[in-house]
Formats: structure tokens, sequence, C-alpha cells
């Protein structure tokens, strides 16, 4: 029980003071893999604790249901028990059952819907990949789909295989260097999975949207994705191509659900990040800060189960 207790306490403390830190951090770019690791680990943290915390609950429940110890919670659980078996009356007792069912119906259709929402989205990637290249020309040499539409409109999306995809208007907006980085920012959101990442934080926002972190970090991952892109493409063409190349799509289309686009997320401040980038020393302060972050939020409900397994801890061992 205190190892639950613990997780509990440092997970909702996770859940309510870091976004404001973290966003900090991160609005600038400064170090976009390492501010989406710090999100990811936040979240991750914070919902595996959860589960986690669940789990050991339920595990004692049953031990003490049926060796009752002398202990706080084992009182607790004793009344409890007394409730359930109608000591107290039908009423208490049905009134716990419907308790207990409601929370475990709660928790198998937040469940259900988060794998729905994966598989929705799966799909509709899919589905989507399938049909730009039965509706436009396959294009060889950029190996990309054409879609004859006026639209200015670049994306990928996630399928069997992998598709590319650029209106006409996108073709005649761009110039022979600024296609080239935008291809290249394209491709490196399909070499990094980075459909996986968002498949998962906008799931888990779906389910959870009264949750800040999970909102927040949904959309923050998203604008951190596309500025990883962004330095993927200036690696090889410049950041004054990738600007005038992301300045040339701004105003386009809207992009598909599910699909990654140079001109999807954050315009203006990706747009400003390229002008202006962050110099080496903030660079290296907020590395070091993001760093450590990610990793102290990582090792947290370690620590807090390991504080609470030796009595460190305010929430140590309850016994009588």
């Amino acid at each position: 029980m205190s190892v639950a207790a613990c997780l509990l306490l440092y997970s909702f403390a996770v859940a309510i003071l870091a976004p404001r830190p973290l966003i900090r951090l991160t609005y600038a770019g400064a170090a976009p893999r390492l501010g989406v690791a710090a999100w990811l680990a936040a979240i991750g943290s914070v919902v595996g604790s959860w589960a986690v915390a669940a789990g050991l609950l339920a595990a004692e429940l049953v031990r003490d249901w049926s060796q009752p110890r002398p202990t706080i919670l084992s009182t607790c659980f004793a009344q409890l028990r007394a409730v359930a078996t109608g000591s107290y009356g039908i009423g208490v007792q049905i009134g716990l059952l419907s308790l207990a069912t409601f929370a475990a119906a709660a928790v198998t259709l937040l469940l259900a819907r988060l794998g729905r929402s994966l598989l929705r989205a799966r799909a509709a990637t899919y589905e989507h990949a399938t049909m730009a290249r039965l509706a436009g020309r396959h294009d060889a040499k950029l190996d990309a789909v054409v879609l004859d539409i006026p639209e200015r409109a670049a994306y990928c999306v996630a399928g069997r295989p992998h598709t590319i995809v650029l209106t006409r208007g996108a073709l005649a907006a761009l110039d022979d260097r600024h296609l080239d980085a935008v291809l290249s920012h394209e491709r490196a959101h399909l070499a990094g999975h980075h459909h996986l990442c968002l498949a998962l934080t906008r799931g888990l926002a779906a389910i959870l949207p009264r949750i800040a972190l999970v909102a927040t970090g949904a959309a923050e991952i998203a604008r951190l994705l596309e500025m990883c892109a962004d330095d993927a493409a200036a690696r090889t063409h410049g950041r004054g191509t990738v600007l005038q190349a992301l300045l040339a799509l701004s105003g386009a289309a809207p992009i598909p659900a599910g699909a990654l686009g140079a001109s999807g997320v954050g315009v203006l401040a990706r747009a400003e990040r390229l002008a202006a980038p962050p110099g080496p020393a903030r660079r290296l302060r907020v590395r070091l800060l993001l760093g450590t972050t990610a990793v102290l939020i990582t090792l947290g409900p370690l620590l807090a189960g390991g504080l609470a397994t030796t009595g460190v801890a305010l929430c140590g061992p309850m016994t009588g």
C-alpha cells in the first residue's frame, strides 16, 4: 500500500506541476528531440505509475482479503470485506459492489477507447495512403505521389508502403531547392516513425482530455516533431532554404488527420526558430535541463517505490 500511495502522490504531483516548466523549456525548440523525450517521460511516468499503483492495490486487497494482517490497511480491508459480505446491510453492500463495478468498467472503457483510437488512426492513415496512390500519379524521381489539385499541400502518411503526397499547387509554389527540402522534411518524419508517437499521445489525449499534462503534451510533441524534421532537412539544405519552403507552403490546405506535413503544425514558431535559431549557450543549457528533467522523471517512480519500501518517505510502510 505504501508503494502504491507514493506512486499516486508522485504521479499527481508530476501531472499538476510538470506542464508549465516543460512548456518553458521546449517552446523555443532549442533541443526538440530532448523536448519530445521529456514530454514522453512525464506522460509515461504518470500513466505507468497509475497502472502500477492500481495493480499493487488490487494485489494487496486480494492478499488481505484472504490473510488479514494487523495493519491500518488490513483494518480498512476488513471493513470493506464486512460491507461486501452484507454485515452493514444490503443497501450498503449493493452500493459498494456498484462502485467497484463502475470503477472496473471505467478502466476497461478507457483502455478500450485507447485501443480503438490507435486502430482508427492506423486505419485512417493506411486508407488515405492507398487512396492517394490510386488517385495520384507516382513520380519516380521524387519518390512521391502527386495529386492533380491546385491547393498547396505536402505531407506524408503511414501505410504499406509509407507515402509522401504532393499536390500540383505545391509543386508550382516550390522551386527545386525548396522541393528537395520539403521532401527531406517528410522523409525525416517517416524515418523517425513520428506517426507512431503522435498516434499514441493523441490517443491518450482523447481519452484523458482533462489531464493537462497529456493534452498539452500531445500538442507540444506534435510541434516538436515538426521541428525535428525541420532540423533534419536543414542539415542537408540549410535553414534558409527550409524557411523559404515553409513560407511558400504557409496558408496551404489542411492536411488529413493522422498525416504529417511541413506546414501542418506551429508554422509561426518554426519560422521564427529557423530565422533566428537559439545560440549555442542556450542550446547547451536547455539540453542539460531537459536531459536532467527526463532522467529524474523516468527514475521518479523507482525512487518513490524505493523510499516507500525503506520507510524513508512520509508515505512509508503503515503498520499497526
